[in-house]
């Protein structure tokens, strides 16, 4: 298949690219400038340059490539600004499916997140409704999650990709990352907070997986939802910092999520199944 990929220069998307090569399929990745073109090349990756908040350029790129499928991996996460991220999912997202409706793709997969559901006692699933009573911040991030989903939901086939909090290389959730940081100074406390936790390489690898999945909404998270009083405290010993302190207490919505739809109807299996075995397989070193 012609595949385009939005986003592909990111953390999953270096990690995506090389499995749809590999799988046979001529991919296309759009970037905003050129300095990841030799990089895309080596990859047997063709760079095709558009900025996503460019509607012109966004149709400009896919009239050149004239793709069969669109995989959406774009965030904005090089620093902490839900208004930026949410600009992406609305803006960037109304350009990728506008350009695949004008040159007649049929498929989308976007990438979602696992942690806007309203409030609960239990792991959401994919029937649980969005968070759209939620204040500020919070209801920036579940206002632009809304608006990518509904968009998404225009083409013929659509797979919305609901993640789970992603860790690995070059996410917040390594040594060197932003969180791990805060972590290694004592700044991050352990609360009741629920977290579905989720690998790079498995969100990468359900991308991929993705190709064959039908239309609709879909968890995609760890097998093991967790308290931060459970997890911080491995996360700290992997990375080398201090116990955390424990604080009672829970922000809205910190559920965590079920991937029982993923697993029993769609076949996918997490490389890293849960996040204790998966901290320190991948963070040990980073």
């Amino acid at each position: 298949m012609r595949i385009i990929v939005a986003g592909g220069t990111g953390v999953i998307g270096r990690s995506m690219l090389p499995k749809l090569v590999k799988d046979g399929h001529e991919v296309f990745a759009m970037t905003k400038d050129s300095k990841c073109d030799e990089f895309l090349k080596g990859l047997g990756v063709t760079p095709v340059q558009a900025d996503a908040l460019d509607n012109n350029a966004v149709l400009a790129a896919f009239q050149k490539v004239q793709p069969e499928v669109v995989i959406h991996q774009l965030t904005s996460l090089g620093s902490v600004n839900l208004e930026d991220n949410a600009k992406i999912r609305v803006v960037g997202t109304r350009n990728l499916v506008d350009a695949s409706k004008a040159v007649g793709v049929k498929k989308i997969i976007a990438q979602s997140l696992a942690f806007t559901y309203e409030p609960g006692d239990t792991p959401a699933t994919e029937d649980v409704s969005l968070d759209f009573e939620a204040p500020n911040p919070r209801k920036i991030n579940v206002d632009g999650v809304a608006s990518l989903e509904s968009a998404a939901a225009e083409l013929p086939e659509y797979v919305i990709l609901r993640y789970g909090l992603l860790y690995g290389p070059g996410t917040w959730y390594e040594k060197d990352g932003m969180v791990g940081q805060q972590v290694l100074k004592g700044q991050v406390k352990a609360r009741d907070s629920v977290t579905s936790f989720l690998h790079v390489e498995d969100a990468a690898k359900a991308a991929v997986e993705a190709l064959k999945w039908p239309s609709g909404p879909i968890n995609v998270v760890d097998d093991e939802p967790a308290s931060g009083k459970e997890w911080l405290s491995v996360f700290a010993a992997v990375i080398g910092a201090p116990e955390p302190k424990k604080e009672d207490g829970s922000e809205r919505g910190e559920r965590g999520a079920s991937n029982k739809k993923a697993k029993t109807e769609y076949g996918w299996q997490p490389l890293y199944p849960t996040w204790r075995s998966g901290f320190e397989q991948s963070l040990k070193n980073s």
